[in-house]
């Protein structure tokens, strides 16, 4: 039997629906917007310099210190330096090869004299003379590396047979078909969030399907941000070393992900801090929003299920974004082999994710003790209060758990 609906010949897309399904899904993937389309399957960006210049003193000897190349390229005569974590000044009196010669500039209430090896020299700034050429400024390298990644092929199909259409308990064929394509791309998000969880990076050939990288490839590179609680709860003080860590690195710490466990454990201790604001993005939502010790902004807890329940990730989302490869944004279309009984459509695209300076704006948090126990442990120490009534006819005192 042959079916007709209003969309039977055309092919729709479906990219702005997912986009708006996306962004209302209580998950991780809602961090990611469309940023448009990838001309290539390996999709890859510049990396931007986010973080404060500097450069490592591999060895010093009189003042002069060994630097590797790419640092002795970032600074001249006259550069101006500082040791991390202390406020002696320092002046660059000469470059030549990889050593870069200093003298003291200003003690700054310091004790020290000389950079010392190993230690990381912030580069403060270059003052610059009257009457300067083109040049003799500071070369700004805006973008300082790359990264990539591959797109995914998603799939979906959407079937309604020739039962399901003659029973009609959804109103005639396009309100069924319509129905059945919400549910298929609230399965994708599903599907979607996973794979921006966990997902690996695998570049297609003929061998192999090509496989979009997440997260955890992102966050689990060498030189990425850790924070090892060793068992231990997840607290204030577990929360801020992650803050600290991506904002000593450049990026700004605006997100908490975690399982709904970890977030009620943190929500425990924050009870009297935590604000409850409306969503700016998603119609008649809330965020819990606490507000951490290093720079005093606010951090949203997102509590994901899919998320291991003993890991968090402390996050500055800004570098996350989506991308369609071109003329693959996800989009349905008609499928009914000859002779089927029913419709069969199609829903597929091929997309890929972009994180954007992952080693500055990811700090994963690993070995945290579990949820379970810990909600535990605080469900104990609640202490138990004995309220007595000393009116002329007293009712029966009353025990009462905290």
């Amino acid at each position: 039997m042959l079916y007709t609906y209003s969309f039977q010949n055309k092919k729709r897309d479906l990219s702005d629906v997912l986009s708006t399904v996306v962004k209302d899904e209580p998950r991780f993937i809602s961090n990611f917007r469309n940023l448009g389309i990838a001309t290539q399957q390996k999709y890859e960006w510049l990396e931007d310099q986010i973080a404060g210049r500097s450069i490592v003193a591999t060895a010093v000897s009189a003042l002069a210190c060994t630097v590797s190349a790419a640092d002795a390229a970032k600074v001249r005569a006259g550069t101006l330096l500082t040791v991390k974590d202390d406020p002696a000044l320092f002046r660059v009196v000469s470059v030549s090869g990889s050593t870069v010669t200093v003298e003291l500039a200003a003690a700054n209430g310091s004790a020290t004299t000389t950079p010392k090896a190993n230690d990381v020299l912030n580069i403060v700034s270059t003052p610059m003379a009257e009457g300067t050429a083109n040049g003799d400024g500071e070369e700004d390298y805006h973008f300082t590396d790359k990264d990539y990644n591959f797109c995914q092929i998603f799939r979906k199909e959407i079937v309604l047979t020739g039962s399901a259409l003659a029973i009609n308990v959804y109103g005639n064929v396009d309100n069924q078909l319509n129905r059945q394509t919400a549910f298929a791309l609230g399965e994708l998000t599903r599907d979607l969030n996973r794979v921006v969880l966990f997902g690996r990076r695998v570049e297609p050939t003929a061998a192999a399907k090509g496989e979009a990288g997440g997260l955890y490839c992102f966050g689990t590179q060498a030189g990425g941000l850790l924070v090892d609680a060793s068992g231990a709860a997840f607290d204030s003080y577990v929360v801020n070393d992650g803050a600290q860590a991506v904002m000593g690195a450049g990026g700004d710490p605006q997100q908490i992900l975690c399982s709904p466990g970890q977030a009620r454990v943190l929500s425990n201790e924050f009870k009297d801090r935590l604000q409850v604001l409306r969503s700016d993005d998603r119609r008649g939502a809330y965020v819990a929003v606490l507000i951490n010790e290093v720079n005093g902004r606010g951090m949203t807890i997102m509590a994901d299920p899919d998320v291991p329940d003993t890991e968090a990730w402390v996050l500055d989302p800004a570098g996350f974004g989506m991308r369609n490869l071109k003329g693959r944004a996800i989009s349905d279309e008609d499928a009914t082999p000859k002779g089927f009984d029913g419709i069969r459509r199609v829903a597929l695209g091929e997309l890929t994710f972009v994180f954007k300076n992952a080693k500055q704006r990811l700090c994963r948090i690993k070995g945290l003790q579990p949820s379970a126990a810990a909600l535990a442990g605080i469900k104990s120490s609640r202490g138990t209060v004995t309220v007595a009534n000393t009116e002329a006819n007293p009712v029966p005192t009353k025990t009462v758990t905290e």
